[in-house]
């Protein structure tokens, strides 16, 4: 019988987050695939947890996902993990699950703390639509594409960036979609969690008063606010609706909650188009 792969999210920072069902599942495999087996070793340590490690990380992903399924395949049950968070979420596992996928394994996830959901909940921004973006270019021309792209996108932007790149990506920010509501949160669920809010160049100004930046860091961009940039979006939406069965005054009302914009802005704006 054909074992099963689990992806079993750990621990941002704080080793209380870990769930039940994964502190079971980890006790129940026989093998656990990590991407640092230093660091998940000492979180097995701190749960009394032995269980055989192996590599899994993104030099070697592409190699072991096929060894990985081949061994469940033959029955060994396995615990996929990464340093933090879901694995497959901007870590490894993507592979692994096509792979296992296509061979008929079976993959169960076992949800747990994940940072982009973590950072949008606190950020306040609106959480009713939102983009993730993963890791953003590392080169600034190929940054600014990105944002560039999204300038009109209705929904929250999420983003991991490194600390030594997130003034040069704040900046970025500013030149492309402007002086945005901006949410840098570092070292979530950690002793030193920060949650730094407001217009982007506000949010700039205070890292740049510091020595270095550290830490993990979740970035959070507001929706575009500005109706001349958004006017394409705002009566495609409108119609959209009309076009599903909301009513005319309806469909504006629902657009101009979701934009942010007093509803007879939207009015105008169809009125325009007439």
């Amino acid at each position: 019988m054909a074992g099963t792969i689990y992806l079993v999210a750990t621990p941002l920072g704080n080793l209380e987050d870990i769930t039940l069902r994964a502190l079971r599942i980890l006790r129940e495999v026989d093998l656990i695939a990590c991407e640092d087996t230093r660091h998940t070793g000492k979180l097995l340590k701190h749960f009394e947890i032995n269980k055989p490690l192996i590599s899994f990380h993104e030099h070697n992903e592409a190699e072991r996902a096929g060894e990985l399924v081949d061994r469940a395949a033959r029955g060994v049950s396995i615990a996929i993990v990464s340093d933090a968070g879901m694995p497959g979420i901007s870590d490894p596992g993507y592979r692994v699950v096509q792979e296992a996928i296509e061979a008929g394994v079976t993959v169960t996830p076992i949800p747990g703390p994940v940072a982009l959901e973590t950072a949008l909940a606190a950020s306040g921004l609106p959480t009713d639509a939102f983009r993730f973006g993963g890791f953003l270019p590392p080169k600034t021309t190929q940054r600014r594409k990105v944002l560039e792209a999204l300038a009109d996108d209705p929904a929250t932007l999420v983003f991991y960036e490194a600390p030594h790149r997130i003034l040069t990506t704040l900046d970025d920010i500013i030149a492309t979609l402007g002086d945005r509501p901006t949410v840098v949160a570092r070292e979530l669920t950690k002793v030193h969690e920060e949650f730094l809010r407001g217009p982007a160049s506000r949010v700039l100004a205070t890292l740049q008063q510091r020595s270095s930046v550290k830490g993990e860091i979740t970035l959070l961009i507001g929706r575009s606010t500005s109706p001349s940039r958004m006017v394409g979006t705002i009566i495609e939406r409108v119609k959209l609706l009309i076009g599903e069965g909301t009513e005319r005054m309806e469909a504006i009302k629902q657009v101009a909650k979701e934009r942010g914009i007093p509803k007879r802005e939207v009015y105008r704006l169809l009125e325009e188009q007439r």
